[in-house]
C-alpha cells in the first residue's frame, strides 16, 4: 500500500500551502502591495462590477477563497488515502481528477506565481503520479 502514502504526502503538501496562503492572507502583510499609496487607493476604489466593493476587501476575499481550493484538495485526498484507498483507486474518474487538478495548480504557479509554491506543487505532483504508478 505505499501508493495511498504517496497519494498523502502529495495532499499534505497541498494541505500545508493552502493552510500558509490562508494564515498569510488574514495574519500578516505579505499580500499587500510595497506602495503604501497603492493600498490606500485599493482601500478606496471600488470595483466597475459593483460600488460596494472595494479592491482591497476583493482582493482579502480573492485570496482567502484561493486558499480553500489547496485545503480542500489536501482534505479530501487526505481522506480518501486514509480511510478509503480501494475508493480512490478504483475510480479513475477520482484520481485522474486530482492529476488534473495539480497539473493545472502547476501551470498557473509557473506562469503567474512566484517559485515557493511552483516548487511545492511540483514537488506535490510527483508525489501524486507516484501514488498512481505504485
Amino acid at each position: 500500500m505505499p501508493a495511498r502514502y504517496f497519494i498523502l504526502t502529495s495532499a499534505a503538501i497541498v494541505l500545508s500551502m493552502g493552510t500558509g496562503h490562508l494564515w498569510l492572507t488574514f495574519f500578516s502583510r505579505a499580500f499587500s502591495p510595497r506602495d503604501s499609496a497603492l493600498e490606500d487607493r485599493m482601500k478606496s476604489v471600488s470595483l466597475l462590477l459593483s460600488k460596494r466593493i472595494v479592491m482591497w476587501k476583493a482582493w482579502i476575499g480573492f485570496n482567502a477563497s484561493h486558499s480553500m481550493g489547496p485545503i480542500l484538495f489536501g482534505l479530501f485526498y487526505g481522506y480518501l488515502s486514509l480511510t478509503h484507498p480501494e475508493l480512490l483507486f478504483s475510480s479513475p474518474f477520482l484520481i485522474w481528477l486530482g492529476a488534473a487538478a495539480l497539473a493545472f495548480y502547476l501551470f498557473l504557479a509557473a506562469r503567474y506565481w512566484f517559485h515557493l509554491p511552483l516548487i511545492g506543487i511540483a514537488v506535490s505532483l510527483a508525489f501524486y503520479i507516484g501514488g498512481m504508478l505504485a
